[in-house]
């Protein structure tokens, strides 16, 4: 231990302090990313949990298990609720910018009038944009008079600034479509995607599919990160190990030079000040 302290009494203390301040810096810096994948995948693992746990739920009526129209609990997205009524079919409007495998397209969201009045809105899928890439070329229409329908829940969007064509909207904030077509009483703090309908449609959209299950890549990042933060320590050892070997081969001489040359800057400095004072005086 004593042979260590004498060999680092050798290094300039000035400047491998500054070299140890930085790395401490990498380190505490890669310690905050890494921490911050670690809540990213905790997200993804407790999204695939609700997943896993809600896809294949018994179907319940909307009322068990949405009894407020303007709210909506979180931990109920994916649960099947099936739903009577009749579509609304001259106010249904496209959700713009909804990418499928690759694909750009839009989401068919037709408003669904409850026997009880009020009005639900049902996402019957998805359909590829058209040729011109303003709207799709073909939009399956929904069944006529009373239909059953069947909807995962979904929570609703906020409003996004973004203009759309007349008859579409850029994400799925309900209550612009209510204002818009003045539905009345309607939930706006969710909407389906449909699972099925009945009677059913000889054609129908695109069913929305499950959402992916997979976690990313989310821990291995949170670990290299752990990683470089050791080995930034690693390489300042390494660089403090290979600078007392070149100084043992130098006999020291390096270490008497840089002594050396900063002593003569010192004094050069000195000297300077010294010039710069001689010469106010003479003013």
């Amino acid at each position: 231990m004593r042979g260590l302290l004498r060999s680092l009494r050798r290094l300039s203390l000035w400047e491998w302090t500054g070299y140890l301040a930085g790395v401490i810096v990498f380190a505490i810096v890669c310690v905050l990313l890494s921490r911050w994948q670690f809540d990213r995948r905790d997200q993804a693992v407790a999204e695939i949990q609700k997943v896993q746990a809600n896809w294949s739920a018994e179907v319940s009526s909307l009322d068990r298990l949405v009894p407020d129209e303007g709210a909506f609990d979180d931990a109920l997205e994916y649960r099947r609720v099936e739903l009577h009524g009749t579509y609304l079919s001259a106010d249904q409007v496209l959700v713009r910018n909804r990418p499928l495998d690759g694909q750009p397209g839009f989401e068919v969201l037709v408003p669904l009038r409850l026997d009880g009045g009020d009005v639900f809105f049902v996402d019957r899928g998805w359909v590829a944009t058209g040729d011109d890439g303003q709207a799709p070329t073909d939009i399956p229409a929904p069944p006529e008079g009373e239909v059953t329908v069947v909807v995962r829940l979904r929570p609703a969007q906020q409003e996004v600034d973004r203009s759309a064509p007349d008859g579409q909207i850029a994400s799925f904030s309900l209550p612009q479509v209510v204002d818009r077509y003045g539905l009345g009483d309607a939930y706006t703090a969710m909407y389906g995607d449909m699972v099925g309908e009945d009677p059913a449609t000889a054609e129908r959209p695109t069913q929305i599919p499950q959402p992916s299950l997979s976690e990313g890549s989310h821990l291995s990042y949170a670990l290299q990160w752990l990683v470089f933060a050791v080995l930034a320590f690693v390489g300042f050892g390494y660089a403090i190990r290979q600078t007392l070997r070149r100084l043992d081969a130098t006999g020291g001489s390096e270490v008497r030079a840089q002594r050396q040359r900063r002593e003569s800057r010192r004094r050069r400095d000195a000297d300077e000040i010294a010039e710069d004072e001689i010469l106010d005086g003479r003013r």
